[in-house]
């Protein structure tokens, strides 16, 4: 059993629930917020292994938040989502791979695709 902890930042609230219950019956613990802001206070507030992000947000959107994370000199792995069929969202992923995402997802993400780039981030 894990006790790998992974923060899910998302605005979408099915996004957030569909990846909470995916990762949970994988015996992750997870923790939720709906914004960068929300987020970067849950990840100050406790030991978190993988943020999970997405790039488009209101308030504070992913990619500022992939730098504060980045800048907070926290030892978190990061993966980095967006909307597939969104123009110039693959922009938006390998903008944040740059700025310090350790892995990069488009939506739709289908389980297996998820939990195999948690598997190969977390071992790097």
């Amino acid at each position: 059993m894990t006790t790998t902890r992974i923060l899910i930042i998302d605005d979408d609230d099915l996004v957030r629930a569909t990846l909470s219950r995916i990762l949970i019956a994988e015996s992750y613990v997870v923790i939720e917020a709906m914004d960068g802001n929300e987020g970067l206070k849950k990840y100050q507030d406790g030991e978190i292994d993988l943020v999970i992000t997405d790039i488009l947000m209101p308030e504070k959107e992913g990619i500022e938040t992939i730098k504060e994370l980045r800048n907070s000199g926290g030892k978190a792995k990061i993966i980095a989502i967006s909307g597939g069929d969104r123009s110039g969202s693959k922009m938006y992923l390998r903008m944040a791979e740059k700025l310090g995402a350790d892995g990069i997802l488009a939506k739709p993400i289908r389980r297996q695709e998820l939990l195999a780039k948690i598997e190969e981030v977390l071992k790097a």
